[in-house]
């Protein structure tokens, strides 16, 4: 098969759909690999790295996209990508269409297979493609609020962890999945007071029984969420519904409630985000302030450590693309049905249920 790796343009997103240890082990299987110019270099990989794994170097995307029955990459494709996609293509990539009614339109326009990461399961329930990228997410979620705090940043000037004589900030953590337990084990590592909310009194206990007294827990209602957030100097949105749009569970009345200057990070926001007040931003201009609160809702987190995202990335993705070029998708499909859960466009429609049911409130057809 052939195999397309475009350059990431997205505003400030670094990652590269395949290093040249993957684009090695897909030629030695007999495939040909296309990669656009100057796509690895955002993470150190020069283009005579993959000419010398066997990849061959396009000067365009364009190239690239004419070249490819499989398009590899991290990003959703934007506005001029999804025009250079074609009928019977296969795209493999972050799709997050829940969130994204005018991409879904124009994928079911391109007629191309659009097979999204995020929907990808594993044999128990989880999300192995997300997974390396949430805890990236959920980890980084942290070190922003950190810095957000910070007077210099436009913050309240709080210490994360405090001092001896001096209380720490109060932070919440709405979800204690793959992210949120990463944003908890950095902010618990730090000595920040932190309480984890969530709907699943199982995960709570999991939880209290590795943290002890040093993380708080509490089970999600609306009246619990309201009384944190009033308290909480960082507030960290790490809810998932797989393929759907993420709840609302933060109203506006609620962050006009919140402390002066406190933070919110909304990981959830490729989801459409779990804050009322919640936007997409981007790292070129990552914060802004709704009601005395400062929000960080940047879309592709991971996208600023790309070095440390798209190694984690590429070696869960792996597999699947070798499994996609060797049998081709109707097949790959039937030998694994948790890759055929990243099924989300085939054919000009939405074939994933959960983001079928996210996007008819969008009325898109």
């Amino acid at each position: 098969m052939r195999i397309g790796v475009p350059r990431e343009i997205k505003v400030q997103e670094y990652r590269v759909g395949l290093v040249p240890a993957g684009v090695r082990e897909l030629v030695a299987c007999g495939h040909q690999v296309m990669i656009e110019a100057h796509a690895g270099e955002g993470v150190g990989i020069l283009d005579l790295q993959y000419e010398a794994a066997g990849a061959k170097v396009a000067r365009s995307a364009a190239e690239v996209f004419r070249f490819a029955d499989l398009i590899v990459k991290v990003k959703e494709p934007q506005p001029a990508e999804c025009r250079l996609l074609r009928e019977g293509q296969v795209l493999f990539t972050f799709l997050h269409l829940a969130a994204d009614p005018a991409q879904a339109q124009a994928l079911m326009e391109s007629g191309a297979t659009a097979i999204a990461y995020e929907t990808v399961t594993a044999p128990d329930g989880s999300l192995p493609l997300l997974t390396p990228m949430s805890e990236v997410a959920g980890r980084m979620s942290i070190q922003v609020a950190a810095s957000s705090l910070q007077k210099t940043s436009g913050g309240s000037g709080i210490l994360l962890g405090g001092v001896p004589g001096v209380a720490p900030a109060k932070v919440v953590v709405l979800g204690g999945g793959v992210a949120g337990s990463q944003a908890i084990e950095m902010a618990v590592g730090l000595q920040a007071d932190v309480t984890v909310v969530d709907r699943s009194h199982k995960r709570l206990r999991e939880l209290a029984a590795q943290y002890g007294s040093r993380l708080k827990t509490a089970y999600s209602t609306a009246e619990a969420i309201e009384q944190l957030v009033a308290e909480a100097d960082v507030l960290i949105g790490a809810v998932l519904i797989p393929g759907a749009a993420a709840p609302k569970l933060v109203t506006r009345a609620m962050v006009a409630e919140m402390k002066p200057l406190s933070v919110i990070v909304d990981i959830a926001i490729d989801q459409g985000g779990c804050v009322e007040t919640s936007r997409p931003t981007t790292h070129a201009a990552p914060t802004y302030t709704v009601d005395g609160v400062i929000h960080y809702c940047v879309t592709n987190m991971p996208g600023v450590v790309p070095r440390t995202s798209t190694y984690a990335l590429t070696n869960a993705t792996l597999p699947f693309v070798r499994a996609l070029a060797d049998h081709g998708c109707e097949a790959a499909f039937k030998r694994d049905p948790h890759l055929a859960r990243g099924l989300n466009i085939e054919d000009g429609e939405i074939k994933h249920d959960a983001v079928a049911r996210a996007l008819e409130s969008a009325a898109v057809h």
